[in-house]
């Protein structure tokens, strides 16, 4: 790994963007309260409206922001997607009505090119052979970020419901001011590529991504995984409910197990695996783990079924990192800005549709009392998982 110093300025700063989301998890009832949502089953309902509002800006945006970074180099980008973020918090911060609020939330999401221009910067400082690794590091930061993004934010919402917001937009207006001293330009002028009209159009942008020899199929198995993959944060809470009887406090502590363990496999085993074995025998063993934890939950009826799958469904979690990495390595350096916005986009996707089939898959199966198997959206995620495995077999094995 070249530049150890801005390699970690951008796991620093991923890990701040995580705690930046996830600080807002455990205020979000009372801030739509604050905003005069309604009742707790309106609140909800547009909590998850902000939610996709974040989805689809990214979704638009990401593809646009890497191919701006391909043009005139990541460093600007990175700085730019920084201040907006600091700006957006302020926003969220300040936002006395719902409309507000879902403004500031777009804002997020054309901000959200943060992950794009960072991943795109990592992918031009490390060596092809060591890009599985680096991005599993990213997964370890987003790890860390979630597990202390809810505490701060639920120990700050005790000072006052607005105090998380501003503590984050603290947090990356100091990150900005860090990158400006330390952060070095990753993309040499000769390597650049021309910004032209067909960049602001985020559907040809993954058309085009798609056009480009060996990038297809490790696109679609990263949808398609991404898209099983969200049966977690989407269902948790309700199935904990549902099988356990889990109130917050265990759903949250869960959670925050789940993170520990991430930022674990991704920091430590992830590296060792790939070393060992290499980017693709280490993907076909996180892709085995990922079925194996979806069957168990799928099943599971007692609690210590969830402590055995749990650490297993962490290991599942080296597949994305491994599917970009072979993503990454199919193209140029001047088009990693452009890949890496096309892979977050299709995440975008993922995350508007994935909830809405997922919940849709566990109503079904929660309500009919003659076939009753709350675990059935994870043996539907398990059965996404194993329809692509003959793709993941043409994936480049070097």
């Amino acid at each position: 790994m070249k530049l150890r110093g801005p390699f970690l300025f951008i796991l620093a700063t991923l890990m701040l963007d995580a705690i930046g989301i996830g600080i807002v998890f455990p205020i979000m009832p009372d801030l739509m309260d604050r905003v005069g949502a309604g009742s707790t089953a309106e609140g909800a309902f547009w909590g998850g409206v902000m939610m996709s509002a974040y989805a689809v800006a990214m979704f638009l945006c990401g593809p646009i922001v890497g191919s701006i970074s391909d043009a005139i180099g990541r460093r600007p980008v990175l700085i730019a997607v920084l201040v907006t973020l600091a700006i957006d918090y302020v926003i969220m911060a300040l936002a006395q009505t719902y409309w507000v609020l879902l403004i500031g939330r777009i804002l997020a999401g054309v901000a959200g090119a943060t992950y794009v221009t960072a991943t795109a910067y990592i992918a031009d400082i490390a060596d092809p052979k060591d890009r599985g690794a680096a991005f599993g590091m990213i997964g370890a930061a987003f790890g860390i970020g979630f597990v202390m993004g809810p505490a701060i934010g639920g120990m700050a919402s005790g000072i006052h419901i607005t105090a998380p917001f501003w503590i984050a937009a603290a947090l990356a207006a100091a990150n900005v001011a860090f990158g400006i001293f330390v952060l070095p330009e990753s993309l040499k002028p000769e390597k650049r590529r021309k910004f032209g009209r067909r960049d602001l159009n985020p559907f040809g942008a993954i058309f085009r991504a798609f056009l480009v020899p060996g990038l297809a199929i490790p696109l679609i198995c990263l949808f398609v995984f991404e898209f099983a993959n969200l049966v977690y944060p989407t269902l948790w809470a309700f199935w904990g409910r549902e099988v356990f009887g889990w109130n917050g406090f265990v759903i949250g502590l869960s959670l925050s197990a789940y993170g520990i363990l991430i930022a674990v496999v991704q920091a430590g085993i992830l590296p060792q695996l790939t070393k060992r074995f290499g980017d693709y025998k280490t993907l076909m063993f996180a892709v085995g783990t990922s079925v194996v934890a979806l069957i168990g939950f799928g099943f599971a009826d007692s609690v210590w079924m969830v402590v055995v799958f749990l650490p297993i469904a962490a290991m599942a979690d080296m597949s994305p990192p491994l599917m970009t990495a072979i993503a990454s390595n199919q193209v140029g350096e001047d088009q990693q800005g452009l890949v890496q916005g096309v892979i977050a986009s299709l995440a975008s996707v993922a995350a508007v549709v994935a909830p809405l089939a997922m919940t849709g898959v566990f109503e079904r199966f929660v309500n009919d009392a003659s076939f009753y198997l709350p675990g059935a959206p994870y043996l539907f995620a398990a059965i996404l998982i194993l329809a692509i495995v003959p793709l993941i077999l043409r994936l480049p094995r070097t």
